[in-house]
């Protein structure tokens, strides 16, 4: 469906059609190479409602995060330059790859819209974060239900310059795309919502936000730390990848993590897992 609140135009040409249609079929023959999936941000684009979207959500965001978001988030937004002024740049001598490449490989690499599932994880394998370059309105300000770049640059990105977070993202893309079981692939999708985009963290025994769902909403990551309907449980990897979860309203259970390497550390335990099982496959 197409959202008329976003600046389309700038994902509606030949180019982008051509990578969208190739990440489509990624994983049949001919069509394995992720670098064909991205596109130009065609910066010029960019109108000046959407540098102020971009700004009014910066703004409104970061004061409320300055005390509640984890400090590996807060080190990685300034260490990208992660600033208000502008939309971010994931090209050229002042963009944020400039600065996230040099710590830990990471890049943020536009793309034309949703990549599938194997697309995706290819992407993060190589440590590339398939990067949404359009942005919501203004009437669309405090909730859009697809990814932006807010959402995945200011939401994600700064995790990335993290080299134990880095390292744990590099082993969920390619476990997920090494995955043929599809209760794995279910088991990896419930991880990635409980941790990437909706995972808490207890900093110097305070309960702080990480996961870029609740960094990049208003309102989801106020009712995270604060309403009493939230079930914070302590992160399990098995118990996090047998929890169901929902996509359209606040989360009513969330998963707390002791520190980046907990979850660097699951995160290569289950892959070894998925790695064991199709050599069994294999050799069976």
């Amino acid at each position: 469906m197409d959202m008329p609140n976003l600046n389309n135009d700038m994902i509606d040409g030949t180019a982008a059609k051509a990578a969208q249609a190739y990440a489509n079929q990624f994983g049949t023959p001919g069509f394995d190479d992720p670098r064909k999936f991205y596109i130009d941000q065609h910066y010029s684009g960019y109108s000046e409602e959407n540098q102020e979207v971009w700004q009014a959500l910066y703004d409104g965001q970061m004061e409320f995060l300055a005390d509640r978001a984890s400090d590996v988030y807060l080190n990685g937004a300034r260490a990208i330059n992660l600033v208000r002024d502008h939309i971010p740049h994931l090209q050229g001598e002042h963009s944020v790859n400039r600065f996230l490449k040099q710590l830990t490989g990471w890049e943020s690499c536009a793309v034309p819209g949703y990549l599938p599932a194997k697309a995706f994880f290819a992407c993060l394998s190589r440590r590339e974060f398939p990067t949404t370059v359009v942005i919501r309105s203004k009437q669309a300000i405090d909730y859009l239900p697809e990814p932006d770049i807010f959402h995945d640059v200011f939401g994600h990105v700064p995790l990335h310059a993290d080299p134990t977070f880095a390292d744990f993202l590099q082993t969920y893309g390619q476990a997920a795309l090494t995955a043929t079981d599809d209760a794995d692939m279910t088991r990896l999708s419930r991880l990635f919502w409980f941790t990437v985009e909706f995972g808490l963290i207890r900093e110097k025994g305070e309960l702080k936000l990480y996961g870029s769902g609740l960094i990049s909403s208003p309102g989801e990551s106020v009712h995270a730390l604060e309403s009493p309907d939230v079930e914070r449980r302590t992160f399990d990897l098995d118990q996090v990848c047998d929890t169901d979860f929902e996509i359209d309203h606040y989360q009513p259970i969330l998963y707390v993590l002791d520190s980046f390497e907990q979850l660097r550390d699951a995160m290569n335990q289950y892959a070894n897992r998925i790695l064991e099982k199709n050599e069994a496959t294999a050799g069976g």
